[in-house]
């Protein structure tokens, strides 16, 4: 039976049907709500039974709550793709979310379950879906593939090690700036595959004029130094070497991306919002790079790459993969753009509240309300495509 047919004749609950389901939704309503109920815990009006200090609980939950769950939907629904097999559905797929729905109640509720059993519940989640990632790779013989389990199994081992400096060092410094990393790698890969490559696509049907440069030396270059910067970062987020790296790292992005023709791409924003959200990965090395001789605030290039380039890139990838596999036509609609609109905005709401701490109270509070309108808007609006069956 052909995987089309065997994907016809699934007859479990559609949201369970395909990864991309559950996870893009309920990591959306996750994001929209965890980020005003940091801001009420941040002014003293709330607080959390974690063993997590409140900041740690926030930057954990970013990022091995809400981009885990984007990364589970992405990959879930990549990998069939790459090898031809069945996704990953039904009782297998809903095991998987379960494990990460009680992540994210183990993290919160620790201090009352103690911080073993919490860090045993919520390394389980990343733990299953690398190795269900690797088990489909290995089984479709797509051995190149296996460098995103790669970096999930790192992902993995920083989420630990993020519970274990919580825990003996009272904040997680390094394992934040580990995490922070490998996600934004994760961006500069993916973003380097799907942003040239769906720009093109769309301008081949527009005519003549400047098309994206593929992946070349230049490219690979960029990804090395951005790399490499970031470990020295990593290492060492302040001192002259630490910005020089950093500044290099972030002028070649910046030249990355002008390869890519976005210019050209203002009249769809399906393909714009892409381009949006890679110009944060530059914007990230830069403040970050400054923030490093001690000239900005050091949140500044960490929001920058947090809710700039991961926030506007995962919102992309979830209304675009939303949309192409529930067999809609790949355009944004008023309410698409609405979204993308307030994710762009909480973005740079955070960095300027980072940049002019004067006004950082009404900045803070711009870019938490824009923030859940993003992506609590992404779930209302795409919450019937992502839990109906798709019309073949």
């Amino acid at each position: 039976m052909a995987t089309m047919q065997k994907l016809r004749a699934y007859q479990g609950p559609a949201l369970f049907s395909y990864g991309f389901r559950p996870f893009f939704l309920f990591g959306a309503i996750y994001a929209g709500a965890m980020v005003p109920l940091w801001l009420a815990v941040f002014a003293g009006h709330v607080s959390l039974p974690s063993a997590f200090t409140p900041r740690d609980w926030h930057v954990h939950e970013m990022l091995f709550g809400y981009v885990a769950a984007v990364i589970a939907g992405f990959l879930l629904t990549a990998v069939p793709n790459w090898t031809g097999r069945l996704p990953i559905q039904g009782t297998r797929l809903a095991i998987l979310f379960a494990a990460w729905v009680a992540g994210r109640l183990a993290v919160t509720f620790s201090a009352f379950i103690g911080w073993p059993i919490a860090l045993a519940i919520d390394a389980a989640f990343l733990t299953l879906l690398a190795a269900a990632a690797a088990r489909e790779i290995i089984a479709g013989r797509k051995w190149n593939n296996l460098t995103v389990v790669g970096v999930i199994s790192l992902l993995a081992v920083t989420n630990v090690a993020f519970h274990i400096e919580a825990l003996l060092a009272g904040v997680a410094e390094y394992s934040t700036r580990i995490g922070i990393g490998l996600v934004v790698t994760l961006v500069c890969v993916i973003g380097g595959r799907i942003v040239p490559s769906f720009t093109r696509n769309w301008l081949a049907r527009r005519g003549p004029g400047r098309l994206p440069v593929p992946f070349n030396r230049f490219d690979a270059v960029a990804m090395v130094v951005g790399v490499c910067a970031m470990i020295v970062w990593i290492a060492a987020p302040s001192g002259r070497f630490t910005a020089a790296a950093l500044g290099i790292a972030g002028l070649l992005h910046v030249v990355r991306l002008a390869r890519w023709a976005g210019e050209r791409t203002v009249s769809d924003r399906l393909v714009l919002i892409l381009h949006v959200a890679y110009a944060f990965v530059p914007a990230g090395f830069l403040l970050a790079a400054l923030a490093a001789l001690d000239l900005v605030a050091p949140s500044a290039g960490l929001h920058a790459w947090t809710g700039g380039a991961i926030g506007s890139m995962t919102i992309a990838v979830m209304t675009r993969a939303t949309l192409g596999h529930t067999g809609q036509a790949l355009s944004a609609s008023v309410a698409t753009q609405l979204v993308y609109a307030s994710v762009v905005i909480a973005a740079l709401a955070r960095v300027c509240a980072a940049l002019e701490p004067a006004h950082s109270a009404p900045l803070l509070t711009v870019a938490g309300v824009a923030w859940a309108g993003a992506f609590l808007g992404f779930a209302l609006v795409y919450a019937p495509l992502l839990c109906r069956a798709r019309k073949f």
